[in-house]
């Protein structure tokens, strides 16, 4: 179905009306939050609703008055993100995208025809058990990692406009994590509703915290291990940061063979993260072990052959100098492990994003001279591109390409930005980060030496 005909079609339910409220989840577990897609912010999920229904981690009552909405053609507040869109271009929203995946469409009539109170298993979710983590990347925060709450418990919020990491703030909002020591009914619940949510499963992704580093990751995959004839179908990614110890690697390698050359799962896919080389890339990613993260990238690789790697780099500031460096690395790993059984698929792919916060962490605070630096990445990726070796394209795609392109339009958008305050929490970031953790700014970064004693 084309783009415009499914808008007509979800248009004739409700000008507002989106599969993805009912067919996808990610439900953070440490913090008892969920959000149905990315844009609208995660809401609590009521202890009282988990304990009579442990479905209510997705149907939660918040969510059920949203899909109401939807289905009496209204526009749910939460939802502005795809309105803005819809009302100030000709462009399509993420509520038609989302709603044009099969999993989802699937599912199409039924929604339709259901009463807004119903209970419903989505088809794509992704599920964070907890934060315990081994690494504290600049721009991660206490939510998503151990090491930063450890930290912060020792020297407090950074001092910065927004008091970046202030455990205070996240108390108040009512987010701070479970201690993986601690009993959390939310992933209580989880397993309660397990056996009942993976038989309807298209795509299960488990975020993290470190995933490697939960007792319930390890569960999961040994429960689809025992029972995939219930769905032997299921599409299965999990979130890495390739640094734990190596045990874990290898009972990962382990299971993940079984699943993989069994067909106990339709395919395995490995989201992993970094976005600098050497040196540059272990300050950015606290913990980070960089030879060490490549030589797990290429074990996995040689022993899995119908994986796929997924590197999520999240382009920052502190990524420009290296990036072209980060390019010629995986295209390394593209040329080598090139083979037929992945057919025309990358064995490793570049998922390129911009940060946008922290601000000050952002790309938008570096001198132009330094933004050049994004186009020499992309014409780097473009050049390598083209390569092919025995008929299979070894290369980066379009989209790869592309979305590195896209960085350099937004560095240099018009939108307003007070690059002189930013710099200044920029230099006041570095500066407690490495007084906290003993590193080096300037010796790692020399090429911002100049710009940082300019904004000190």
């Amino acid at each position: 179905m084309s783009l415009p005909d499914l808008k007509k079609k979800l248009d004739k339910v409700g000008c507002g009306f989106c599969l993805a409220k009912w067919s996808q989840v990610t439900m953070h577990l440490g913090t008892g939050m969920t959000h149905s897609c990315h844009h609208p912010s995660p809401h609590k999920i009521p202890l009282s609703e988990i304990e009579r229904n442990p479905s209510a981690l997705h149907n939660t009552s918040f969510k059920k008055r949203k899909r109401k909405e939807m289905l009496e053609g209204k526009r749910p507040d939460e939802c502005n993100f795809c309105w803005n869109v819809e009302d100030n271009s000709n462009s399509f929203s993420d509520r038609v995208f989302k709603s044009s995946e099969p999993w989802a469409l699937q599912d199409f009539e039924k929604i339709k025809d259901s009463n807004w109170r119903d209970d419903f298993n989505p088809r794509y979710v992704e599920v964070s058990f907890g934060n315990t983590c081994n690494f504290a990347c600049a721009y991660c925060g206490p939510q998503y990692s151990s090491k930063w709450v450890e930290e912060i418990e020792k020297y407090g919020g950074y001092k910065t406009e927004h008091k970046f990491n202030n455990i205070d703030n996240i108390k108040a909002r009512n987010e701070m994590p479970y201690k993986h020591s601690e009993q959390n009914p939310y992933i209580d619940a989880f397993w309660k509703w397990w056996p009942n949510l993976y038989r309807d499963l298209h795509t299960f992704r488990i975020t993290g915290g470190e995933p490697l580093l939960s007792k319930d990751t390890f569960k999961v995959l040994e429960y689809i291990q025992k029972h995939h004839e219930r769905n032997s179908n299921i599409s299965l990614a999990i979130n890495t940061n390739l640094g734990v110890p190596d045990a874990l690697i290898d009972k990962f390698i382990t299971i993940a063979k079984d699943l993989c050359e069994n067909n106990k799962v339709r395919e395995l896919i490995i989201f992993t993260s970094v976005e600098a080389t050497g040196k540059q890339a272990e300050y950015t990613r606290y913990g980070l072990d960089y030879d060490k993260f490549w030589n797990n990238v290429d074990k996995i690789l040689t022993e899995l052959p119908k994986v796929t790697i997924n590197v999520m780099s999240t382009f920052n500031a502190l990524s420009v100098f290296t990036y072209d460096e980060l390019i010629d690395k995986v295209f390394e790993v593209k040329k080598k492990h090139a083979n037929k059984q992945r057919y025309w698929i990358s064995a490793i792919q570049l998922d390129t994003s911009y940060l946008r916060w922290p601000t000050f962490l952002s790309v938008k605070i570096l001198e132009e001279e330094s933004k050049q630096l994004i186009l020499k990445s992309a014409e780097k990726a473009l050049y390598l591109g083209m390569k092919k070796f025995d008929h299979d394209n070894y290369g980066f795609s379009n989209i790869e390409i592309q979305k590195i392109k896209r960085l350099y339009d937004y560095a240099v958008g018009t939108t307003q930005f007070d690059a002189g305050k930013y710099r200044k929490e920029f230099v006041s970031f570095v500066d407690q980060y490495d007084e906290r953790r003993g590193t080096d700014f300037v010796g790692t970064f020399p090429q911002l030496e100049e710009f940082y004693n300019n904004n000190k």
